[in-house]
């Protein structure tokens, strides 16, 4: 318990919160406003200055930081306001209530974001860096969803200016490619893998899983529809809210629509913060304040890294700190707050501690994020709201808020009191390093094999049949992967719908654009027949030339400047596997179509467009990815040969250019990363110096440049590539292929021994072979009887 019993002894640095505000309109309210967020968000801070009892007017001109949570349409790339918005949300916030802070703040992505500003600030507060913070936040989703085509539109852009700390969106980790290509773009799918985790290990059927979630839910629709600010204030049974109907649609199994967070809302929230100093000189009733009594922040390891995923240990270890910081135990707390955008983000805190999700405190303060709504990233600013009016009510009671961000991936932890409590700092940093040490069950992104299902989902579009997802664990190995189901597999989806899938054998295959998995490896090969590697008689983007020995291959889209999309690329993959495959083609010249090009690398406007990029496993052109390439490939560069173009080319064992050719990792500019190669490939090639010069700032370099630096081999006339490529051909076409072959292989096999004498001594069945090859007598031969040999290649 607290040792400090009044107000007197206490640091005039001790943070306290002394005013709370809320906002909120329906758009069917018979007095519908169409407030903007900068509205929503500035009504709720001046309900928290007056909330304060003092002066208003003289707590606003003392507000020295205004810290405001990020709205959702600034939250995630491409999003944009269709009815425009502020520059500078926290100033044009803060000039609406006659503030004019010091310091403006827009902060990350994530729920966890409005505990973790009063965590951060009531130590900025306590460390004497700051004095009065106001924070805030809001969401006018609803409006703007609402308003977009209206004919008389509002517009909500404001231009402030002036000083912004803007924290930027923070979503690393969140989000990856993998998850992506599985069809988890949203975070109801991710959840879904958690919860189904979580009923797997309980072994629940279906049906007493979702009564579960429905037995969870249905006291919050209570709390919520008796809240003035709820977007949702309607009461539900536990059956109403787990059977599906049309109204209740399922989004992503096992969440209908009715246990999602519900972000469609018009809300806002603010808190008030100051020193003791402050709360006093500014004339705050005693009564008004609500200390901090313990805190933290923790964070969760990426989904594929997680030992159980049906678990939270980071949250369960915020709310355990928080209470030690306090002084107090879980059964001192009279209310929570526990963050619910979806039931396993109870649940697992239920779980780990020992909390029943009946129990009769309650664990929601506003109603929940499905029924109160979701307020997109600042939810918990409600809460906390909610619970400072509360505990006023009953002075020296505990209130604990827990606000999770992301997918399970950070919790920052609150509890209050209006009992007096020094500042205390927390030790979130030694928690957060015993984290991150913990063991990590090892993951591939490339799965193929026989595997068991670890968890799983089926998310449910508006129409056509839902997409597979599932998490499972290589027989071979142990290691976890990601993978989507095939469209058309009924039987997999069946079970993934109405069955129980956890524990389930499956087959995997990884693909360019990701992993899938059949529950036979018969099945797998109906959906993608074995190939045998072959060239076809036509491509849509790819001209192939085949004479003699030689393949010439040609990408074909100069009206894209040949840069390349999966179609092309996998077409390029295939026809390069074919070269391989094919004993009597020895040498390949790749080159692109026209005068322009060789090829721009990644076809960005295909991108633009909302398409997943993606490239085979053998990378762009079917080439940067291989691990080895065992015939001789000669890049014919004519024109620009750009980001994965010119990655592209240093993939070719050989490179002619024309005197026309400009060689450029442009990827920064576009703000990507020349990961194909290009980071890794460029600094062996040529000097180190000259490879970050052109990495960090997309420099160019022309043909007797790159042939300087040994980027290049030959530089031809321009227009002359192919030409230049085809005397290189010929030329390697007068030793012996075997020999070529077999160089290959063996500069391969040493590519990565650091000392020259282990790998001149490398033991390799190269020499052995050539013992016995027809090549290698013919060439003897060849020469002592002064006449040209006559390869066989083998």
């Amino acid at each position: 318990m607290t040792t400090t019993r009044t107000v007197d002894d206490l640091d005039p640095r001790t943070p306290v919160l002394v005013g709370v505000g809320q906002s909120a309109e329906r758009i069917d309210d018979e007095g519908y406003r169409r407030l903007s967020a900068v509205d929503l968000a500035a009504e709720a801070a001046g309900t928290a200055l007056a909330d304060t009892g003092a002066d208003a007017a003289a707590v606003a001109a003392a507000v020295d930081t205004a810290a405001a949570m990020r709205q959702f349409e600034h939250s995630t790339p491409g999003a944009f306001p269709p009815l425009g918005s502020s520059d500078n949300y926290p100033r044009s916030v803060a000039s609406r209530v006659g503030a004019d802070p010091r310091r403006a703040i827009l902060d990350v992505v994530g729920g966890h974001g409005p505990q973790h500003l009063v965590n951060e600030f009531a130590a900025t507060i306590a460390a004497g860096e700051a004095e009065v913070a106001l924070l805030f936040g809001s969401e006018a989703i609803s409006t703007a969803q609402h308003l977009a085509s209206a004919p008389d539109k509002p517009d909500f852009t404001e231009h402030v200016g002036g000083q912004l700390d803007d924290r930027g969106r923070g979503l690393q980790g969140l989000m990856t490619q993998e998850l992506l290509a599985a069809g988890l773009a949203d975070p109801a799918g991710q959840y879904a893998l958690f919860e189904n985790a979580r009923r797997g290990r309980l072994k629940a059927t279906r049906e007493e899983y979702a009564r579960a979630m429905g037995e969870l839910f249905a006291p919050f629709t209570a709390v919520a529809a008796r809240n003035p600010y709820a977007a949702a204030p309607v009461e539900r049974s536990a059956d109403e809210l787990t059977t599906v109907t049309d109204s209740n649609r399922m989004i992503a199994d096992p969440y209908p629509r009715y246990v999602v967070s519900r972000d469609k809302v018009n809300q806002g929230a603010a808190v008030l913060m100051m020193s003791v100093a402050a709360a006093r000189r500014l004339g705050v009733p005693r009564e008004k304040w609500v200390f901090l009594h313990g805190q933290a922040d923790l964070r969760e390891q990426a989904l594929v890294d997680r030992a159980d995923l049906s678990a939270y240990p980071a949250a369960v270890a915020a709310v355990r700190h928080a209470l030690d910081v306090a002084g107090i135990g879980l059964a001192d707390v009279a209310a929570f707050d526990l963050y619910s955008c979806f039931p396993v983000a109870v649940f697992a805190l239920c779980d780990g501690l020992g909390l029943a999700p009946d129990d009769p405190r309650g664990l929601t303060l506003t109603g929940g994020l499905p029924f109160f709504g979701g307020a997109g990233n600042n939810y918990s600013m409600h809460a906390i709201a909610e619970a400072v009016t509360l505990l006023r009510g009953r002075p020296g009671e505990y209130g604990l808020v827990g606000a999770n961000g992301g997918m399970l991936s950070k919790y920052s932890v609150g509890v209050y009191s209006t009992a007096p409590s020094p500042w205390r700092p927390d030790d979130s940093t030694r928690l957060q390093s015993e984290l991150d040490s913990a063991d990590k069950p090892g993951h591939t992104r490339y799965a193929d094999g026989w595997a068991t299902i670890e968890t799983f989902t089926a998310v449910h579009g508006r129409s056509g049949p839902p997409r597979g997802v599932v998490v499972g664990r290589l027989e071979a190995d142990g290691t976890r992967f990601v993978a989507g189901t095939e469209r058309g597999d009924d039987e997999l989806l069946d079970l993934l719908t109405t069955g129980d899938p956890v524990g389930t054998r499956v087959y995997a295959r990884s693909f360019g654009y990701g992993n899938r998995v059949t529950l036979t490896e018969e099945r797998m090969n109906e959906f993608h027949p074995p190939r045998t590697p072959a060239l076809r008689e036509s491509y849509e983007h790819v001209l192939v030339r085949r004479e003699g020995h030689v393949l010439e291959v040609t990408i074909n889209r100069p009206e894209a400047r040949n840069s390349l999309h999966p179609d092309a690329n996998t077409e390029l993959d295939e026809i390069f596997d074919a070269y391989f495959a094919d004993p009597d083609l020895w040498v390949a010249i790749l080159t692109g179509a026209g005068d322009k090009a060789f090829s721009a690398g990644n076809d960005l406007s295909y991108t633009a467009s909302g398409n997943l990029p993606w490239a085979p496993k053998n990378g762009f052109a079917g080439l940067t990815h291989r691990e080895h390439l065992p015939k001789p490939v000669i890049a014919a560069v004519n024109g620009y040969a750009m980001g994965g173009g010119l990655e592209i080319a240093m993939a070719c064992h050989v490179v002619v250019a024309d005197e026309a050719a400009r060689f450029a990792l442009s990827e920064v500019k576009v703000g990507l990363i020349a990961a194909a190669g290009g980071l890794v490939r460029l600094p062996r090639t040529i000097p180190p110096k000259l490879a970050n010069e052109m990495i960090l700032t997309g420099k160019r370099l022309d043909a007797h440049d790159a042939q300087r630096h040994g980027l290049v081999n030959r530089v031809v006339d321009a227009g002359g590539a192919v030409d230049g490529a085809r005397e290189v051909a010929a030329e390697i076409l007068a030793g012996s292929p075997t020999s070529v072959r077999a160089s290959l292989q063996f500069m391969a096999e040493t590519a990565g021994i650091a000392d020259t004498v282990a790998a001149v001594n490398h033991p390799s069945s190269v020499m052995d072979d050539l013992l016995v090859a027809e090549d290698t007598m013919e060439g003897i031969v060849a020469f002592t009887q002064k006449r040209e040999p006559q390869w066989k290649n083998r």
